[in-house]
Parts: C-alpha cells; sequence; structure tokens
C-alpha cells in the first residue's frame, strides 16, 4: 500500500533461473507454534469497543502509515500511527502499511488487521523485494502468527481495496486522516469522487471527528498503560543516571551535548524502542533555547545542563523528564536561586493537579510563583499581579511556554482532542500530564542582572492524576538542589569504586 519504490531501477541485478531454483530449497520449515497474545491485546480490544460505540453503523478506517523515504532507497525508522498502535496493541516498528478496518455489524464492529503477510521463500518477493523480502527485512509474520499476537482477524492487504469498495455508497466511511497513502488514498479517494462541495466538507467533517474521537480516547490510561508509564519512567531514571557517570568524559571530549544525547540514546535504544522525541542536552546558554536539538556544543564546569529526555518503551508509551544539572556537581550561588524558584513554582504546579481541577489550573498555580519571584528580582516592569492579568504577560519574557500538556504513546499525547476537553478540560483520575516550569534569561538580556545571564533551569516530572490527588510518575529523580548535589556524587563515587 506504500507509494515507496523497493529499489533504485539502475540497483537491481537480473536473478537467473538457476538461483531461482536454488535460492528456494534447503529451508527449514516454520516454527508452527503461535505467538502469545501482546500485553496490550486485551486493552486494545476494549479501546477497539470503546471507539464502536461511538460510530455504530460505519466503516472505520485506521491506517499504520508507511515507510517515510529518507534519502533515496533509504528509510527512516518507522513507527507507526499512534492511534493504530492504541488500538491493535502493535509498537516498536511493526506493521508498515497495515490498516486497521472496523466493519459495521448488527453487533457492532468486526475488526480486521490487513497487511502484507511473509511470502513464501520459492516467490520472488523473498529474495528480490527490498521492501517486503525475508531476505532483506527480516522474516514478516503470518496470518495466523499476527492474529495470534494481536487477537484480531488478518487479511491480504491486497485484499483492502475490495473491502473499502464494498457497499461504499451506502455504508459511511470515516479514515484517519494524513496517513493513507499509495493505493488505499486512491480507493478512498475513488468513492469519494463526485461529491458535490457541501457533500465532500461533511466527509472531512467526519474523518476529522474520528481523529479527534481516537485522540480523546487516550485522554484517560487504563491499567496497562499507566504501568507502562511507570516503567518508562523507571528506565529514563537508569539513563539520566548514566548520563551523569559520563559527564566528566563529556566534558573532556569536547562537544559534550552529542555525548550526553548519545549516552541516553544508547540506553533508551536498548531498553526500549528509542528516545521518545528527539533529547535537549542543552548547555550553558543553550539551555535558553527551549527545543535545542543541535546538541552540538561543550560541556562546561562552570555550567548548567539541561537535559530534557526520555525513553520509550517497545510499547510507544514515553516518558518525558527533564533535569537542570550543575556539570561540576555543585550548583553557583545564581544557579541555585534560579533553580529553586522553579521547583518551587513547579511545587506548586504538582499541588494543583488534582482530580477536579481544571488542566489550566496546573500552569496558573506553577506561573504565579514565576512572576513573584521576577517581581522580588525587580525584573518586571509591573507588580506580579499586573503582570499576571489579562493585559500583562511579561513574565512570559522569561517563560514563554506552557507548564504542561497530557503524556502517553505520544509524547504531547491527544493532541487532536477538543479545546474543551483538554485545555480547558477537567482532569481525571487516569490522566498523564507533565509539570515542567522554567526560567530562561539568555546571554544578551540587558533587563537580567549579569550573574543571570545565560542561566535556564527546567525540572519536568510525569504526573499521574489519581482518585484522591496525583502520583509522581518519575520522583525515582531527585529534584531539590540539595539532593540533586548528593546524587551526582553518589553516581560519581559508584562510578569511581
Amino acid at each position: 500500500m506504500s507509494d515507496r519504490q523497493p529499489t533504485l531501477p539502475n540497483r537491481q541485478t537480473p536473478f537467473s533461473e538457476a538461483f531461482k531454483q536454488f535460492i528456494a530449497q534447503g529451508w527449514a520449515p516454520h516454527d508452527p507454534v503461535l505467538p502469545a497474545p501482546l500485553p496490550a491485546a486485551g486493552p486494545a480490544r476494549a479501546r477497539r469497543d470503546a471507539v464502536s460505540a461511538q460510530f455504530p453503523g460505519e466503516r472505520l478506517v485506521v491506517p499504520a502509515g508507511g515507510l517515510k523515504i529518507r534519502s533515496n532507497d533509504t528509510d527512516f525508522r518507522y513507527r507507526p500511527h499512534s492511534a493504530f498502535a492504541h488500538l491493535t496493541g502493535l509498537g516498536t516498528d511493526r506493521e508498515p502499511d497495515a490498516v486497521l478496518v472496523l466493519e459495521p455489524t448488527d453487533a457492532g464492529h468486526e475488526a480486521t488487521l490487513y497487511f502484507k503477510p511473509r511470502a513464501p521463500r520459492d516467490s520472488a518477493e523473498f529474495y528480490a523485494d527490498a521492501r517486503h523480502g525475508e531476505m532483506w527485512v527480516g522474516k514478516r509474520p503470518s496470518l495466523e502468527e499476527l492474529a495470534a499476537l494481536c487477537g484480531v482477524d488478518c487479511a491480504p492487504v491486497e485484499e483492502l481495496p475490495d473491502r473499502i469498495r464494498k457497499d461504499a455508497g451506502t455504508i459511511p466511511v470515516r479514515v484517519v486522516t494524513g496517513v493513507a497513502d499509495g493505493e488505499l488514498a486512491e480507493v478512498l479517494a475513488e468513492i469519494r469522487a463526485g461529491l458535490d462541495a457541501e457533500a465532500a466538507e461533511a466527509v472531512a467533517a467526519a474523518d476529522t471527528e474520528l481523529v479527534v474521537a481516537l485522540s480523546e480516547l487516550r485522554l484517560t490510561k487504563d491499567g496497562y498503560e499507566i504501568e507502562q508509564m511507570r516503567e518508562a519512567c523507571r528506565q529514563t531514571a537508569d539513563g539520566f543516571a548514566a548520563v551523569v557517570a559520563d559527564l566528566p568524559e563529556a566534558v573532556r571530549r569536547g562537544r559534550g551535548e552529542r555525548w550526553v544525547e548519545g549516552v541516553f540514546g544508547l540506553h533508551a535504544r536498548h531498553v526500549g524502542n528509542a528516545a521518545g522525541y528527539d533529547t535537549i542536552a542543552a548547555s550553558g546558554e543553550h539551555a535558553c533555547t527551549l527545543h535545542w536539538i543541535r546538541n552540538d556544543g561543550d560541556l562546561r564546569p562552570q555550567d548548567l545542563l539541561l537535559l530534557d529526555a526520555g525513553v520509550e518503551l517497545d510499547s510507544l508509551y514515553t516518558a518525558d523528564v527533564t533535569r537542570t544539572l550543575p556539570v561540576s556537581g555543585t550548583f553557583s550561588p545564581a544557579q541555585r536561586r534560579v533553580y529553586e524558584a522553579v521547583l518551587e513554582a513547579q511545587e506548586a504546579g504538582i499541588a494543583a493537579a488534582q482530580p477536579g481541577a481544571t488542566f489550566s489550573d496546573v500552569h496558573k498555580a506553577a506561573v504565579a510563583v514565576i512572576a513573584r519571584h521576577l517581581e522580588a528580582w525587580g525584573l518586571l516592569p509591573v507588580t506580579a499581579e499586573e503582570s499576571l492579568g489579562e493585559e500583562g504577560g511579561q513574565h512570559r519574557r522569561w517563560m514563554v511556554h506552557g507548564t504542561s500538556h497530557h503524556l502517553g504513546i505520544d509524547v504531547h499525547d491527544c493532541a487532536q482532542a477538543r479545546n474543551e476537553r483538554y485545555r480547558q478540560g477537567t482532569l481525571e483520575a487516569g490522566m498523564v500530564l507533565t509539570v515542567e516550569p522554567g526560567l530562561y534569561f539568555k546571554g544578551d538580556d540587558e533587563l537580567v542582572p549579569d550573574e543571570l545571564r545565560g542561566i535556564g533551569v527546567r525540572i519536568e516530572d510525569d504526573i499521574l492524576i489519581t482518585a484522591d490527588g496525583n502520583e509522581n510518575l518519575s520522583a525515582g529523580l531527585p529534584r531539590t538542589a540539595d539532593d540533586v548535589e548528593a546524587w551526582m556524587a553518589d553516581v560519581w563515587a559508584g562510578r569511581r569504586a
């Protein structure tokens, strides 16, 4: 179903008949034992049921998406679309070009997963197809094996076009937009051809409604998801410790931000799928650039390192944690002053993250502390109260970003949810959100005293809303300045032992 070319036309050497006969011989049979179901198979079934209840009588099409070309015949590492992963339980790099279809029935919906199963070893696909062939990309599952893994009936992807076309004039079809490509996109265009402007607009609105519903389905995590988030945070804490252990080497080597990124990436790739997003390893003034992912700077002992990183597990659930660390192991007085102000703001935000509170209450609580400190330091041209008012906002010069976002199978999870369910929504047990205030004083900011210029601090934790409060999933990493210094010393002592 992908439009990617499997090989470049001038790179394929013809295969002789002798080779074709020889390559098909002498292979051990595939293991007849079917795999055990994925841990996510049961929860995914419940999620499909929830979607089914929202759209009775309609055909729902959820593509996994295909490979994206990086250069010529080299692809970016594949990751399935989050809605597809959420509804099937498939993670890591499974399964390019697959499509989940929920077909309406009298009892709700019947799920079928369409994908490209492995080919027999006497077929040209086995040895000549760089896109699907076992010689090129490894052993693909059979229909029966993937069905056993996911608990979903499976069918060859070649049958999908006829399924989409069948009764398309009488059965409404909704599709997750922005994912379908190749033949699937062509079939969808075909069945929707000839619609007048009003009907086309209604179809587009229906697709958007499906995307929104699937995003909002992830706002509240089930038990499996919560445990995955706990594990992602545990592994992330270990990754941060690995970075601290190697900080002296990062300083010595030069271009230490890249060394930090590499150490964390090695850990994340080893214990999980990868880093959940591009790691921010920002030293010195680079910490004042919110999305610093170039990571090409040196680490100097007198600077801070702002490390914003998270391990994404094989299930695709990710942590998102930030710690600001003194490269030398000890905060300077000015660094400590900024750090402790940010920590106080974070504590206020975490305290506000309660069931029944609004999502925006967390930001309000944290930023009120930020504004108060900026006023006390003489940086605001108005009072903190005036800055926090609708006509103010002067404090945003030093903290322009929001304090929180939802977290889960995406680092910015549920991003297509309606505003009234997200930014204006009410916090409920099972939601996971970040709390991450910061202060960023750029080196060329002439409104800031010299001792604060070039200091950037952010502290971020992953907070699970519970029935009676919250749980800090990333509490395994220290947060107070004293605890950070003691932890770093302990890590270095252990490395020397």
